[in-house]
């Protein structure tokens, strides 16, 4: 099959290939647009899409968007792609599965069997034919659960990172800042720090720092510095107390070679990780990043459309059986997701794709300054990924990265999030809270006083 014609509101529409069809039939993103492959108006969209609710479901495994020859992360997606976990949809065209996904018949338990068998490029071609409160509703159903020293994505749940980046890796900084958000109860994700240097030496300063924090007192949860794959194989190598090994990743090859990374690396990382065995209730040990428009902002996206190319780096993750993978939705630029529309569309798709594909999917709320944006927007898109199941949101002092210099959530907002939703933290974490005197009797954690006597029983254990 090389192209496909329709006719829609009394117009002809032709599309050369099926990347041209996906393209098209995606909601309109800037990103799209600076790469000339948008559809040239809604008449054409709604063509596209028209086209592609009646395509089959298996066209992705006979005509993969980037060629097997050429490409790692195809040659991984169709590799591993599981053709018995796939027959209960085999015979479904992209409609009908959209349809299936919505239907009753659709059970946590069936979408959880189903994961394997599904493809990047059919759960993108799926969610192209959904509304926001379809991305809502099918998310909302589907639960991917894992664990390394708490428990992630059970149901009336909702997990955290603890950001607390500072501009020169202050190590008396972060620490002040991490015992904020831990009197706030976030961190059961990962208390996860971006460095301002890529330096191997500091790294290590680092995560001996937040190692000697939670063995003090004995948190349950895990630490990160989000460095390069390569600086934690060589921090393991010294003897650092690594827990989570960090990488961005993206959906091809050419866009993860821009990264420094191959899958051959990850694969390396992800053994060396597991060795050291630092899990207490389960041994996810990895942790990936991703987020719509870095594939073509390294001009490595194969005339594919920014969300198909992003539904592809979670066939990335999905092989190394990651703790944490999350979507930094708005932070590369308004040149990729212009508004807030877009932002809060993409972080909707990146989220249900994820979780489809059985990946622990959480999403870093935030937007740049510079993007048609504020915090208001940041606030529908918490509320409605809170609705539809997100294993964990990031959460960073003021909802202001000074390092970074984006925004994001605070510690307060997920708070709210989880007093309005009746969500709680991770079970290992929540008992951890209860027994530091953090919780009320109700089990509810408020933002406690400066000098409340939780917080100076802290301090004293930390002096």
């Amino acid at each position: 099959m090389t192209g496909f014609k329709v006719i829609a509101g009394g117009e002809r529409h032709v599309f050369s290939d099926l990347t041209t069809v996906m393209a098209a039939a995606s909601p309109r993103r800037s990103g799209d647009e600076l790469a000339g492959i948008a559809a040239a108006s809604d008449a054409q969209r709604v063509a596209a899409r028209r086209v592609l609710a009646d395509l089959p479901l298996r066209i992705f495994l006979d005509q993969p968007l980037i060629p097997y020859e050429t490409d790692e992360v195809t040659r991984l997606i169709l590799d591993t792609h599981d053709r018995a976990a796939f027959a209960p949809v085999a015979s479904m065209t992209v409609g009908e599965f959209r349809d299936w996904l919505l239907s009753y018949a659709a059970t946590p338990e069936a979408l959880r069997a189903l994961a394997p068998g599904l493809t990047p490029e059919m759960v993108a071609a799926a969610s192209k034919l959904m509304r926001n409160v379809d991305l809502v509703s099918v998310a909302a159903k589907t639960r991917v659960v894992t664990a390394f020293r708490t428990t992630l994505g059970l149901p009336g749940r909702l997990g955290s990172r603890l950001q607390p980046n500072h501009p020169t890796d202050d190590p008396i900084g972060i620490a002040g800042s991490t015992l904020d958000g831990l009197l706030y109860g976030i961190g059961d994700a990962v208390i996860g720090i971006n460095p301002a240097t890529d330096n191997v030496g500091a790294c290590i300063t680092l995560l001996a720092m937040l190692d000697e924090l939670r063995e003090r007192y004995a948190i349950p949860t895990q630490t990160c510095v989000l460095t390069h794959v390569t600086n934690s194989l060589e921090a393991i190598e010294r003897g650092a107390p690594v827990d989570l090994v960090f990488q961005s990743i993206a959906g091809t090859e050419a866009a993860n070679r821009s990264f420094g990374v191959s899958l051959s690396l990850l694969a390396e990382a992800h053994e060396a990780a597991q060795a050291l065995k630092r899990g207490t209730v389960g041994q996810n040990v990895m942790y990936f990043e991703t987020g719509q428009g870095a594939a073509l902002s390294a001009d490595a996206h194969h005339g594919l459309d920014q969300q198909t190319v992003e539904a592809r780096a979670y066939g990335v993750a999905r092989a190394f059986s990651p703790l944490l993978v999350n979507t930094v939705v708005g932070f590369i630029g308004p040149e990729y997701l212009f508004d807030a529309k877009q932002i809060i569309r993409a972080g909707l798709e990146d989220h249900f794709c994820g979780k489809l594909l059985g990946v622990p999917m959480g999403v870093d709320v935030c937007y740049t300054n510079h993007a048609e944006a504020d915090q208001d927007d940041m606030d529908i898109l918490m509320m409605t990924l809170g609705n539809a199941g997100v294993t964990f949101l990031i959460a960073i002092p003021g909802a202001d990265d000074i390092m970074l210099n984006y925004q994001s959530l605070s510690y307060h907002d997920v708070l709210t999030l989880r007093h309005l939703l009746d969500k709680r933290p991770a079970p290992e974490f929540e008992d951890w809270l209860a027994r530091m005197g953090l919780l009320d009797a109700s089990g509810r954690l408020p933002p406690p006083a400066p000098d409340a006597a939780p917080v100076r029983r802290l301090l004293a254990q930390g002096a």
